[in-house]
Order: C-alpha cells, then sequence, then structure tokens
C-alpha cells in the first residue's frame, strides 16, 4: 500500500496486532499502521484518506528531526546513539541507544550513572571483611579529586565523571574511599589496604592521570 502527500509516495507498513484501536506513526519516510487483525487494507486506506492532514504534519516534523548519531563512551563502552522520530522514548541495546531528544537521554544517563555508582558502592561495602560504617553516596563534579570520604558523616563522594573511564576506574575508587574508613591517610598501611581489594590499583591509577 501507498500513501501519497505532496506528490511523494510513503510506503505503508501494516502490523496486525490484538488491537481495539488503529495506530498510525511515521518513520524513516514510511508509514506505519498499528491495528487489529479485522481491520481490511480498504479500510485502511479510506482511515488514511480521512486523516491525510495529520499525516501529513507527522510527515513533516519527521522530515525535521532526521536521524542524527553520535558515538557516546559510557563506563568504557562506546554506544551509537541516535536520535530519531520513535515509537519510544528511548531504548538501550547491545550498544545502541535509540532516543528521541538529548532531554531524555541525559535523564536516562543521569539515572543510570547514579544507579550505577550506588550499586557498586554497595557491593564493594558487602565485599569488605573489616567492620566499616555504611557509606552513604554523593555524587558532585570535581576538578581535582575522584573521590572523597568523610569518616565523620560517612559520605563517599564520587565524581561523576568516573562514568566516562572503565568500570574498573569506578571499582578503584570506591575501594580507595572505603579503605579510608580504616586509614584516614596515604600511608603503606593504607595503601596495602586497597591492594586487598584491587591489586592491579597502580596500573589504574595511571588510567586516571592520564
Amino acid at each position: 500500500m501507498v500513501f501519497q502527500y505532496k506528490n511523494k509516495d510513503y510506503e505503508v507498513e501494516i502490523i496486525k496486532k490484538d488491537n481495539k484501536n488503529t495506530y498510525v506513526r511515521v518513520k524513516d519516510e514510511k508509514i506505519y499502521v498499528t491495528t487489529n487483525y479485522f481491520i481490511s487494507e480498504k479500510k485502511i486506506s479510506h482511515l488514511l484518506e480521512e486523516n491525510k492532514k495529520a499525516i501529513g504534519k507527522m510527515i513533516q516534523r519527521a522530515e525535521t528531526r532526521k536521524e542524527k548519531r553520535e558515538l557516546f563512551l559510557l563506563f568504557g563502552k562506546y554506544y551509537d546513539i541516535v536520535y530519531g522520530d520513535f515509537e519510544h522514548q528511548i531504548t538501550v541495546e547491545e550498544g545502541h541507544i535509540w532516543v528521541v531528544d538529548e532531554k531524555v537521554l541525559y535523564k536516562w544517563l543521569d539515572s543510570f550513572i547514579h544507579t550505577t555508582f550506588y550499586n557498586h558502592l554497595m557491593y564493594w561495602y558487602d565485599e569488605f571483611e573489616e567492620k566499616i560504617p555504611h557509606p552513604n553516596l554523593k555524587i558532585r563534579k570535581m576538578k581535582t579529586r575522584w573521590g572523597v570520604c568523610n569518616t565523620k558523616n560517612h559520605n563517599v563522594t564520587l565524581n561523576f565523571e568516573l562514568f566516562r573511564y572503565d568500570i574498573e576506574c569506578l571499582d578503584y575508587v570506591i575501594v580507595h574511599e572505603l579503605s579510608h574508613f580504616l586509614v584516614p591517610n596515604h600511608s603503606k598501611n593504607f595503601w596495602k589496604q586497597v591492594e586487598k581489594y584491587c591489586p592491579n590499583y597502580k596500573e589504574i591509577r595511571k588510567k586516571l592521570r592520564d
């Protein structure tokens, strides 16, 4: 089936589902009609003609929001971000992020980064054999530090920019800060404590310096 708008033909793909209603969307210069199993092509064609003005606006909107792509580094993995007029606001799958706009993307990223930081902090807290206080997570951008441990109020502050590095870098900073609950300075004993849970900490520190 073909739908014509301003002397241009648009292919119509019909998707049959157990739906009560019929939905129309435009993507990649193609019109998708999702409807139930009992709607005929003739009725769909009539429906499209009846709503030609509304569909025309959908086509114009889709054309002004052509897909654009960019690569994004998140915890050591590159994601191919594709902006476009998609059915779902954001879909994340196998190294790809399909998203309608940057506002939705950054809202999702903020939530994902905070969840990842928190989950890894709790993981390492449970891993410590020594008795340490339950840490309170704080996240903020810092210019000179990757993390800060406040032994008085039990806050562990992590630099937001850690999301740009491999996940092992995040783990090292967490181990580093939790170790300060046991050794408040950077003595030999402190680094032995860090090495217990992060044997390759020297290599990771070099990555964070670069």
